[in-house]
C-alpha cells in the first residue's frame, strides 16, 4: 500500500494540538504544586509564630511532600523536631539532606552543623564530636569549636577542652586564658586525687603562668600544700593570692590562719588578714582573726565586730557579737535570740551567681546552673547587699 502524503495534513495538526494540551496540563500542574507548596510553608510559619508546634510540624511535612527537593523546608522541619526533643526524627531529616547528591556545599555544611546539634541535644557526645569535627574549614568552624568546648566541659575532658580553647584564642575569637587556667586546675585536682602531688603542683604552676591574675590556681596550691603538711609553702601561695587577686583572699582566710598557726607564727597571718580587711572588710576575715587572737576576754574581737556592724550592719556580725555578750544576758533569753539570728542569717551566708542568680552554700568556680566560669563573687550575699 502506498503512503498518501495527504495524511500528513491531518496528522500534523492533531499532534500539535495534543502537544499543546499536554503542555498546558503540565503547566497547570506545576503552578498548582507551586501554589500548594508555599501555602503549606506559610501556614507552618504562621502556626510556629503562634506557638502551635504540633500543627506547624504537620504543615511543614505537607510542604516537604509537595516539594521534596526544597532544602529550606527540611531545615525548618529538622529544627522543629530538635526543639521539641524529637532528636531521632531531626537526625533522619538532616541525614536525608546529606545523602542528596545535588545539595550545594553551603547547604551541605549547614546540614552537617544541624546534624551535630541534633546529636549534642540527644546526649550522643561521641557522635556529636565526630559531626563537629567534619566542620573544620567551613563557615561553621567557629560555632563548631565553641560547641566542642562545651561538649568537652560536660564530659570533663579537660585536656581536649584546653586544646580547643587555645585554637579559638589563636583564631581571634577572644581571650580564653582564664578558662584554660581552670582546665589546668581541674587536671591538677584529678592528679592530686590519683596521688600524683608533683604533677598537680606542676599543672597549677602552668595555670598561674597562663592567667597570673586568676585566683583558683593559688587557692588550690595553698590548700594542697597545707593538707600535705607544708604550711610555709602554703602561706607563700596565699601571700601570692593576696597580691594577684585580693578579693579572692576571703576564700582562704581560715586556711591562711591555719597555716600560720601550724608554723607557730600567727602574726604572719594576722598581717595578711588585717591588710585585706582594711581594703575590703568581710566576716570571713574577722572570724579568721578571732581564731588567731582569741584574747582572755575576747575584747579585741568584740571591738572589731562592733566597728564592723557600724560600717556593715549584717546579721552574721550581729550574731557573733551577741554570742560574745551572751554571758551578760539571761540564759533563757540569749539562747533563743542567738538561734533566731543564726536562722535568719543562714540564707544570707550563701553565694550567688552574678550571671543566673543560682545560690549555693559553698563557693563554685563554675556555676552549676548556667555553667559560666568565675561568675560567683567571693563574698556572701549579705556582704554584697
Amino acid at each position: 500500500m502506498e503512503f498518501d502524503p495527504r495524511w500528513l495534513l491531518f496528522v500534523l495538526p492533531v499532534v500539535f494540538v495534543l502537544g499543546w494540551l499536554a503542555s498546558k496540563l503540565d503547566s497547570r500542574q506545576w503552578k498548582l504544586e507551586q501554589r500548594e507548596s508555599p501555602k503549606a510553608y506559610f501556614k507552618g510559619l504562621n502556626l510556629l509564630l503562634n506557638e502551635q508546634q504540633d500543627k506547624a510540624i504537620d504543615a511543614f511535612i505537607e510542604a516537604v511532600q509537595n516539594d521534596p527537593d526544597t532544602s529550606e523546608l527540611h531545615f525548618a522541619l529538622g529544627s522543629l523536631f530538635r526543639r521539641r526533643g524529637e532528636t531521632e526524627r531531626a537526625v533522619r531529616v538532616h541525614e536525608h539532606l546529606l545523602r542528596r547528591g545535588d545539595l550545594p556545599k553551603a547547604d551541605r555544611d549547614r546540614a552537617q552543623h544541624e546534624l551535630a546539634q541534633d546529636f549534642f541535644k540527644a546526649g550522643l557526645f561521641d557522635r556529636a564530636e565526630d559531626a563537629y569535627a567534619e566542620l573544620r574549614g567551613t563557615a561553621f568552624e567557629r560555632e563548631a569549636r565553641l560547641a566542642l568546648l562545651s561538649l568537652y566541659e560536660r564530659s570533663r575532658d579537660w585536656a581536649k577542652a584546653a586544646e580547643v580553647a587555645a585554637e579559638l584564642e589563636a583564631a581571634g575569637t577572644g581571650s580564653f586564658s582564664n578558662r584554660i587556667a581552670h582546665y589546668l586546675c581541674e587536671q591538677a585536682l584529678v592528679a592530686q586525687a590519683q596521688g600524683h602531688a608533683d604533677l598537680a603542683q606542676e599543672l597549677l604552676g602552668q595555670a598561674q603562668r597562663r592567667a597570673p591574675e586568676a585566683a583558683r590556681a593559688y587557692v588550690l596550691q595553698g590548700q594542697m600544700l597545707l593538707k600535705a603538711g607544708q604550711p610555709e609553702a602554703a602561706l607563700a601561695a596565699f601571700t601570692q593570692l593576696l597580691a594577684a587577686n585580693p578579693p579572692a583572699f576571703n576564700l582562704v582566710a581560715a586556711d591562711c590562719a591555719a597555716a600560720a598557726k601550724a608554723l607557730g607564727q600567727p602574726e604572719r597571718a594576722v598581717a595578711l588578714l588585717e591588710e585585706q580587711y582594711q581594703r575590703s572588710p568581710s566576716m570571713s576575715l574577722l572570724r579568721a582573726l578571732a581564731g588567731l587572737q582569741p584574747g582572755p576576754d575576747a575584747s579585741i574581737q568584740r571591738e572589731r565586730l562592733a566597728a564592723h556592724l557600724r560600717e556593715q550592719p549584717v546579721l552574721s556580725a550581729a550574731t557573733d557579737l551577741l554570742k560574745l555578750n551572751a554571758q551578760s544576758l539571761p540564759a533563757d533569753e540569749a539562747g533563743p535570740m542567738i538561734q533566731a539570728l543564726e536562722k535568719a542569717a543562714k540564707p544570707l551566708q550563701r553565694y550567688r551567681c552574678a550571671a543566673c542568680g543560682f545560690e549555693a552554700a559553698h563557693y563554685f568556680w563554675q556555676c552549676p546552673g548556667c555553667l559560666n566560669w568565675d561568675s560567683y563573687p567571693p563574698q556572701s550575699i549579705e556582704e554584697l547587699a
